[in-house]
């Protein structure tokens, strides 16, 4: 009998096999919602914008299988933007979402970022509960996605400055 562990982080690149696995399986779950999105609508990025020294990616493993994926991108010199966050369902309620955002806002500050901003679909209901207690505030369409239908930012706090004592 094999003990599973918790949620394990790993870097990884955003075409990596895993990765393409995990978000096909995501593509498969939005078509079944009605949506079914094109690399050439808003939102489209790029492997290499999510890899270092732009950006970065990581896969969720839980007992040694990927189960959910994430990376992050620079906006701006300040602001970074979570893309391809997505966590497969056998995985949801165990602290795989939760896991994967605070290590993909630890990218962002790495970055030098003082903020992170991103998007979700309607209906995704479980990921803006998450967003809101995490500390994100609903902001408008800062990229024109045209999938999506809410939109997030978050003051990320320096180490040792928590994100409310911030000053721009």
């Amino acid at each position: 009998m094999t003990q599973e562990t918790g949620p394990v982080v790993v870097p990884a690149r955003a075409d990596e096999p895993a990765v393409l696995a995990l978000l096909a399986d995501y593509a498969e779950e939005l078509a079944a919602r009605g949506i079914v999105l094109h690399q050439d609508e808003g939102g489209s990025v790029t492997p290499e914008e999510m890899a270092p020294p732009r950006g970065a990616f990581h896969v969720v493993t839980l007992g040694g299988r990927p189960v959910a994926c994430g990376g992050v991108r620079l906006l701006d010199p300040g602001t970074a933007e979570v893309k391809r966050m997505y966590v497969a369902p056998t995985a949801r309620r165990r602290g795989v979402a939760r896991t994967l955002l605070g290590r993909l806002e630890q990218d962002a500050r790495d970055l030098g970022c003082s903020a992170v901003r991103l998007d979700t679909g309607p209906g995704m209901d479980a990921a803006i509960t998450l967003y809101r207690a995490s500390g994100y505030r609903e902001v408008d369409d800062y990229n024109g996605n045209p999938h999506a239908g809410h939109w997030f930012e978050k003051a990320l706090a320096r180490q040792g400055v928590p994100a409310d004592r911030l000053v721009d």
